[in-house]
């Protein structure tokens, strides 16, 4: 089993980033090198800005890539809760913005003709238990009627032709959706980017942002040093560097994956029949998919840590022991690959960008991010041109989370009422 993510040991091996130290003037300086940022570096290049990009480590391979590859329509949360929390137009306004971020991504990679496996098949919300399903279906009339015509309610008898499986009892499929390869999508930006003029930093952490008299700013990092116009952060849950009031307000959670052997054709038509973008209903849900080489990327909240580990062998064996409770003809499967890391985690799980103290931002994605990411890199590059309206997260408030100055203590905690409420729920 390889500690090290499938996304980037089956990526493009050409290198992403460019040579030489970070120096000069530009437009806009990006800090970050996930989806947020490339897309934003793709769309201010095209539209004739000078940009530069830094990035701590490698390029997609921070949070952008500890995902399972889906692109998903809805919320991250249970849409009919999210109209209870903020009235039907805000929760519809929300639900429609995540749509917008699939057509975003199918959009960019039809015009920039990444080659990233990418199939809609739409994703297959799976009841973990009974009741479950009923919430599903009273979920289901609500987004049919308000949102989201085009989405069908499995029951318990229909399930087996979609999933082989005895432990789920009905689902809800939105077709709106796909999968793609993480580390072939990033590739594919990050090269769209500089074909467009973008210039891109690896191993660029950023120690400075400060605003300079003359107007702008000065970015500094482990590589040099820039003046920039703007700055947008997109740094996902960084630890380190100058971004204290956004660590008050994100909670960093850890994301595992695992990835077994090629299960062949055979095992993957019997199992997976449609190939869809799974996900389960527990509150320490599971979420599934297969590639395009046949192997079943796993992944899921294994452990409730801050860890900054990039693998955790741990992780993966809760993981591999979920894989054989769920699917036992999988059990003996060997795992390939077993990685993982943070993700940006917001109280009420809803993505933030705006500006704060003249810094644009865009992150928070709360583990539902491939789409929205790149969308907001998108939206941020008109947000900058000046179009403020554009951006779907814009009245939204952001206090800090109570008592979390930086280090999440309170994530133990959380995870232990998550596993006990599970048992009941």
């Amino acid at each position: 089993m390889k500690l090290e993510s499938y996304w980037l040991d089956t990526a493009p091996a050409a290198p992403l980033g460019d040579e030489g130290p970070v120096q000069g003037r530009v437009d806009v300086a990006v800090i970050g090198g996930g989806f947020t940022g490339l897309s934003a570096a793709l769309a201010l290049s095209r539209r004739g800005a000078t940009v530069a990009l830094l990035e701590a480590g490698r390029i997609g391979g921070g949070a952008s890539g500890r995902n399972g590859g889906q692109v998903n329509t809805g919320v991250a949360q249970d849409f009919s809760a999210l109209v209870a929390q903020l009235g039907l137009d805000r929760a519809r306004r929300y639900y429609l913005a995540y749509a917008a971020a699939v057509d975003t991504v199918e959009r960019i990679v039809r015009e920039e003709a990444i080659d990233c496996d990418y199939v809609a098949t739409g994703k297959l919300k799976l009841a973990a238990k009974p009741h479950h399903f009923d919430h599903l279906a009273q979920t289901a009339e609500l987004i049919r009627r308000e949102v989201d015509p085009n989405i069908e309610l499995i029951d318990a008898v229909r399930i087996g032709t979609e999933v082989q499986s005895d432990r789920f009892y009905g689902g809800l499929l939105q077709r709106h959706g796909g999968q793609m390869h993480m580390g072939k999508f990033a590739a594919g930006l990050a090269q769209a980017a500089r074909r467009n003029g973008a210039t891109l930093h690896e191993h660029a952490s950023v120690s400075t942002i400060a605003k300079q008299g003359s107007g702008g700013y000065r970015v500094v990092s482990s590589r040099g040093e820039v003046s920039a116009t703007n700055v947008l952060i997109a740094t996902g849950p960084s630890k380190h560097g100058p971004f204290a009031w956004y660590r008050r307000r994100i909670a960093p959670i850890g994301s595992f994956i695992i990835v077994t052997e090629p299960l062949g054709e055979q095992v993957v038509a019997r199992m997976f029949p449609n190939r869809r973008a799974y996900t389960t209903t527990r509150l320490m849900h599971n979420y599934f998919r297969v590639t395009a080489d046949s192997r079943l990327v796993f992944g899921g909240r294994a452990r409730f840590t801050a860890s900054e580990q990039p693998s955790d062998e741990r992780s993966g064996r809760i993981l591999q022991r979920s894989l054989a409770e769920l699917f036992p003809s999988l059990a003996s499967a060997r795992i390939d690959y077993c990685w993982g890391g943070l993700v940006d985690m917001t109280a009420d799980r809803l993505p933030r960008a705006g500006q704060h103290d003249g810094v644009y931002f865009s992150l928070g994605y709360s583990g539902h991010g491939t789409q929205m990411s790149t969308h907001m890199g998108q939206v941020m590059a008109e947000v900058i041109g000046g179009r403020e309206d554009v951006n779907p997260w814009r009245d939204l408030p952001w206090p800090a989370i109570p008592g979390h100055t930086g280090k999440p203590w309170f994530l133990p905690i959380v995870g232990t009422y998550y596993r006990i409420k599970d048992v009941f729920y």
